[in-house]
């Protein structure tokens, strides 16, 4: 990190040092996660505790703030000020941990490049990923969510991206926004905070108002799989990327955008580690195949996993466990019922429905939660079987994949 005083730190709430200390070089809200030289800041009361636990793992500060993510937010910015990288914010229904981690992978043999890790996309993730930012990093790569109208703003008015991607527009948090044009306007926050010649990289048909931007608009790119590789057409070439999954072909496509936006040009060829619980692929005993994507859904990300496990099936047959999607609003069991005919008109062979609304699935069997879904698991699953594992975070169907990995290990 790009070193903070701790005099000025000192201002954002009650600051214990550890004897000479005078700045930090990193700051961390788990103590678990310290180095030496790092700021402890305690987000809430309870998190005090664990001071001490941060200076025995060579914590430099411990900061006890009033406003745990005011006091983020500063040290964010403070960070954010001093350093001269291009910042890419990155938001949108769905796909946005992945296009995050594709353009990570892009830039990073051609810029020192700094991303969010996993998920780290709210008022606690977005400051740590900018407390990350080296005097010579010359990338940065946010993800940035959202609960409410305001909040991307408030992100950006630290984050201060100069170059904008809404991956796609759904109908997750209607529940919070109450429509999808409210999503619309939450996401086009981000754009909002564009400077005047930023870049937009944005659906083919999402609404932009502003005339100062250099907007570039996507849709489903020119793609084909070969030899277990996407090879996606840009700009007169091929750029070959190690994944498989149809609908990352268009969260590349945004990422390949994005990229060019801040002066970079993929290689002829592009290996991206996604984040946890993301479509991670595991054979399973005598051909089978295990997809975990149980990190998170919604309608737009259930559909194309789907449509992910018939492709990989290639015919074997198939075991969807499918969790509650949550924040759906009144037309949540609406939207369930339309993902069980999907998954029905797709020909899935097994659904298995977890959670109260999973039951709009009409699944061939049902559990009320993962770990009676995990039993139910090892008896409806064969061997050969291709098995996705998929529901929102809130369902936590991640142990249900890890225990089908276990028994299969």
């Amino acid at each position: 990190m790009i070193p903070l005083l701790l005099d000025d730190i000192a201002r954002l709430g009650r600051l214990e040092r550890a004897p000479g200390a005078t700045q930090v070089t990193g700051v961390q809200v788990d103590s678990r996660r310290i180095v030496a030289g790092d700021l402890f800041v305690a987000v809430n009361a309870a998190g005090a505790e664990f001071a001490e636990d941060a200076f025995a793992r060579g914590a430099a500060a411990a900061l006890a703030p009033g406003d745990g993510f005011a006091a983020l937010a500063a040290l964010g910015r403070a960070v954010r000020d001093r350093s001269e990288a291009r910042v890419v914010g990155i938001t949108g229904s769905a796909g946005k941990t992945s296009t995050k981690d594709i353009l990570a992978a892009i830039c990073r043999p051609h810029a020192r490049t700094v991303a969010a890790e996993a998920s780290f996309n709210n008022e606690i993730g977005v400051p740590l990923t900018l407390c990350r930012l080296e005097p010579d990093t010359e990338m940065c790569v946010l993800e940035l969510s959202m609960r409410g109208l305001g909040q991307i703003a408030e992100l950006c008015a630290y984050a201060k991206p100069h170059v904008g991607v809404i991956t796609t527009i759904g109908p997750a948090h209607v529940e919070l926004l109450g429509s999808l044009e409210a999503i619309v306007q939450a996401k086009s926050e981000l754009l909002d905070a564009l400077p005047t010649g930023g870049t937009a990289v944005v659906p083919d048909d999402f609404p932009v108002t502003r005339d100062d931007l250099d907007v570039v608009r996507f849709g489903e790119p020119e793609a084909r799989v070969e030899d277990g590789r996407t090879l996606i057409r840009w700009e007169g070439r091929e750029v070959a990327f190690d994944f498989t999954a149809r609908h990352q072909a268009r969260n590349a496509l945004a990422a390949l955008h994005a990229a060019r936006a801040v002066g970079v040009e993929a290689n002829d060829s592009v290996d991206v580690e996604f984040s946890k619980w993301r479509g991670e692929e595991v054979p399973l005993p005598d051909g089978g195949l295990l997809v975990n994507d149980a990190y998170n859904a919604n309608p737009l990300s259930v559909r194309a996993a789907l449509e992910h496990l018939v492709a990989q099936a290639n015919g074997r047959r198939t075991v969807a466990i499918l969790g509650e999607m949550a924040e759906l609003g009144p037309e949540s069991p609406r939207y369930h019922q339309e993902i069980g005919r999907f998954a029905k008109n797709l020909g899935i062979d097994v659904v298995i429905g977890v959670g109260e609304l999973a039951r709009n699935y009409e699944p061939d069997d049902w559990s009320p939660d993962a770990p009676s879904a995990t039993d139910m698991a090892r008896t409806v699953i064969h061997p050969g079987d291709c098995v996705l594992v998929k529901g929102s975070r809130a369902a936590g169907l991640e142990v249900v994949a890890e225990a089908l990995v276990a028994v299969n290990a």
